[in-house]
C-alpha cells in the first residue's frame, strides 16, 4: 500500500501489486489505460490478478522475454531461442535448448513442432522447467521499470516487484476510482490537492461535501439555502441582491413592480426597433446602387488580373527569348570575327598569288629573249605551288565556317526544327538512283544547354517503305551538355509533314521513346540510330497533294519540352 492525501487533508490508502495463485499457467493481463502524453509510456502492463504464483501481476512480459535495461548484456545461455530475449519462465527442450514459456507453447501449437535451432523434432512431455537458469536470470542486475521517467535505482530483476510498490517514479491509477488518469507515484498528493476533476470539495456557502464534478455540473449552487444571489429582474433594473431563501419572498412580493420594469423596457425596445427599421430602411434604398457599383468594380477588377496575367507572360517569354537570342547573337559575332580574319587572310594569299603570277609571267617573256634565269624561274614555281596549297587549305576553312555559320543561323533552341528541303524532284532521283539515299537536317537543340537533335528522311523510302514512302526518323545527337541531362532520352516526339496549301491539312505522327532502346540512349557517337517512321506517308499522298510547291517541302520535328529539368 501506499497513501496520498485528498483535498481535506485526509490520508487515503492506494492498493499496489497483487499476488495470484500458479506460475505454471499463462497469464492474462488487461490492457493498461494510457499514461499521460508528457511522459514516456510505460512498457510493462498493471496489476492482473491472475498472475503467476508468487510474482505480481505485471512482472512478466505478455509474451516472450524480459524486456528490462540489463546492467550488463546478458549471456547467449540466457535467451530464448525463438525470441531472443531474456529467458521468461524458461522451459529445457530434449535437445538442451532454451525457450520462454510463452515462445516454447507457440512453437507447439503447430502441427510437427521442430526446435528451430536444429530442426529437431519437440513433444510436449520431453519438455520441462529450468529451475536453476530461472534462479540465475532472477539474479541479474537491473535498472528499474520506472527508468525513462527519472528512477537511477539498479536491483536484481527479482527485487523489481518490491521495488515497484515503493518506487516514488513508478506510474499507478488515481486512488479515486472515478478518476481514469494515471500518474507517477510521488505526484498523487499534488494530483489529489488540485489536478484531480473528482477530487472533494465543499459549497462556498453552506460547506458542504461533494466532488468538484458534482459541484461543476448540478445545480447546487442554485438550490443552496446560504448562497448569495441577484434578483432574475436586475436586467430590467431590480437591484435586490440576498440568500437564496429570501429570493422567493423578494419575487412573490415584487411581482407586480417586476412586471411594470419588464413592460417599460419592453416600450424602450420597441422604439428603438423603430429607430433600427427606418435606418436600415434609409440604407436599403441606396444598397442597389452599391451592388451595382461593387459588381462593375469586380468585373474591372477581373479584367484588370488577367491583362496582368497576359502581360507577366509574355514578359516571361521575351526575356526568354531575349536571352536565347543575346548568347546566340554572341556566338554568331565570334564566327564572324573569325570568318573576317580568315577572309582578310585569303585576300591576302591572292594578292601575293597574282604577283607571283606577273613575276613568273614577266621571267617567261625574259627567258624567251634569252634575259630570263631558269633556277629564278623554278624556284617561282616551287613557290607558286606552296601558295596554291595554302589557299586551297585557307578556302576548305572558309567553306567550313560558312557551313557552321548557317547552321548557327538556322538552329532552334526550342526543341522545334523546321526543315525546308529543295530541288525535291532531283534528290528524289539520286535517292531512287541510290547515289543519296538520305538526307540530314541540320541539328536543333531543346534548350541551349539540352539535348542536341536532328532529322533524317529517305525520300524513296526505307525498310518496309522503300520504293513507296518517304520514311521520316529522329536521330539524337552527341551534344555538349550530355553529362548534365537525364537519360535515356524520354521527351514525346511529333513528325509531320506541312501542308503548304489554304486547308492546312497537315499530317503527323507522334511517339513516346522506348527507354530500353539504345536509339535514346546517351550518345557515345556522333549520332545514335534513327528512330522513326518508315511508312510515314505515301508518295502518292505526298506528289498529288499541296506538300510540295515550289520543288520545295518543309519537315516539322517537335520536341515535348514543358517536363524537362533545367540542367
Amino acid at each position: 500500500m501506499s497513501a496520498g492525501r485528498s483535498a481535506d487533508g485526509r490520508e487515503v490508502q492506494i492498493p499496489l501489486q497483487q499476488v495470484a495463485p500458479s506460475m505454471a499457467t499463462p497469464l492474462s493481463v488487461v490492457p493498461p489505460i494510457p499514461p499521460p502524453s508528457h511522459r514516456p509510456v510505460n512498457p510493462w502492463p498493471p496489476n492482473d490478478p491472475n498472475s503467476s504464483q508468487g510474482v505480481p501481476a505485471g512482472f512478466l512480459p505478455l509474451h516472450g522475454g524480459f524486456r528490462d535495461h540489463f546492467i550488463e548484456t546478458p549471456e547467449a545461455k540466457y535467451c530464448c531461442e525463438a525470441c531472443r530475449l531474456v529467458l521468461c519462465q524458461p522451459r529445457q527442450t530434449e535437445c538442451g535448448h532454451r525457450f520462454c514459456q510463452s515462445c516454447i507453447n507457440d512453437i507447439l501449437s503447430h502441427s510437427n513442432p521442430v526446435c528451430p535451432a536444429d530442426m529437431e523434432p519437440l513433444f510436449k512431455d520431453k519438455i520441462f522447467r529450468d529451475v536453476c537458469c530461472h534462479r540465475e536470470i532472477m539474479a541479474l542486475k537491473v535498472f528499474c521499470r520506472s527508468e525513462a521517467n527519472g528512477c537511477q535505482e539498479q536491483m536484481s530483476l527479482q527485487q523489481i516487484p518490491d521495488h515497484l510498490n515503493v518506487c516514488p517514479f513508478f506510474e499507478v491509477p488515481c486512488p479515486l476510482g472515478k478518476c481514469k488518469e494515471r500518474m507517477m507515484r510521488k505526484e498523487i498528493p499534488d494530483h489529489l490537492n488540485w489536478k484531480c476533476k473528482h477530487r472533494e470539495t465543499g459549497c462556498e456557502f453552506c460547506l458542504t461535501k461533494m466532488p468538484l464534478t458534482d459541484l461543476q455540473l448540478s445545480s447546487h449552487q442554485h438550490d443552496c439555502p446560504k448562497a448569495q444571489v441577484t434578483c432574475q429582474f436586475h436586467r430590467y433594473g431590480c437591484t435586490f441582491k440576498g440568500l437564496n431563501q429570501e429570493m422567493r419572498q423578494h419575487e412573490s412580493t415584487f411581482a407586480a413592480e417586476h412586471l411594470r420594469m419588464m413592460a417599460n423596457r419592453n416600450s424602450t425596445l420597441e422604439k428603438k426597433v423603430e429607430d433600427v427599421k427606418g435606418e436600415l430602411l434609409e440604407r436599403y434604398k441606396v444598397l442597389p446602387a452599391l451592388n451595382s457599383r461593387l459588381s462593375e468594380l469586380e468585373n474591372q477588377n477581373d479584367e484588370l488580373r488577367e491583362k496582368n496575367r497576359q502581360m507577366e507572360q509574355k514578359l516571361a517569354t521575351m526575356q526568354k527569348l531575349m536571352s536565347s537570342h543575346s548568347e546566340k547573337l554572341l556566338e554568331v559575332e565570334l564566327e564572324l570575327r573569325s570568318l573576317r580574319l580568315l577572309r582578310e587572310e585569303v585576300e591576302n594569299l591572292r594578292g601575293t598569288l597574282d604577283n607571283v603570277w606577273t613575276r613568273l609571267n614577266a621571267l617567261e617573256q625574259g627567258g624567251r629573249g634569252g634575259t630570263g634565269s631558269t633556277h629564278t624561274l623554278a624556284s617561282l614555281e616551287t613557290q607558286l605551288k606552296r601558295q596554291d596549297e595554302m589557299l586551297s587549305v585557307h578556302e576548305i576553312r572558309l567553306a567550313d565556317m560558312d557551313l557552321r555559320f548557317q547552321v548557327l543561323e538556322t538552329a532552334s533552341y526550342n526543341g522545334t526544327l523546321i526543315w525546308k528541303i529543295r530541288d525535291y524532284k532531283r534528290r528524289k532521283q539520286e535517292a531512287v538512283a541510290a547515289k543519296t539515299l538520305s538526307l540530314y537536317s541540320q541539328p536543333f537543340y531543346t534548350g541551349y544547354f539540352g539535348y542536341k537533335m536532328c532529322a533524317r528522311v529517305y525520300l524513296n523510302g526505307d525498310g518496309m517503305g522503300k520504293g513507296t514512302h518517304l520514311s521520316l526518323f529522329f536521330v539524337v545527337m552527341r551534344g555538349e551538355y550530355d553529362a548534365l541531362l537525364p537519360w535515356p532520352f524520354k521527351q514525346k516526339v511529333t513528325l509531320m509533314l506541312m501542308d503548304q496549301g489554304p486547308t492546312r491539312k497537315h499530317l503527323g505522327d507522334a511517339f513516346k521513346p522506348d527507354p530500353n532502346s539504345s536509339s535514346f540512349r546517351r550518345p557515345v557517337a556522333e549520332m545514335n540510330i534513327a528512330s522513326g517512321c518508315p511508312l510515314f506517308v505515301s508518295q502518292s499522298v505526298l506528289e498529288t497533294g499541296s506538300y510540295i510547291k515550289d520543288d520545295t517541302i518543309f519537315i516539322k520535328v517537335t520536341v515535348d519540352t514543358s517536363d524537362l529539368p533545367e540542367p
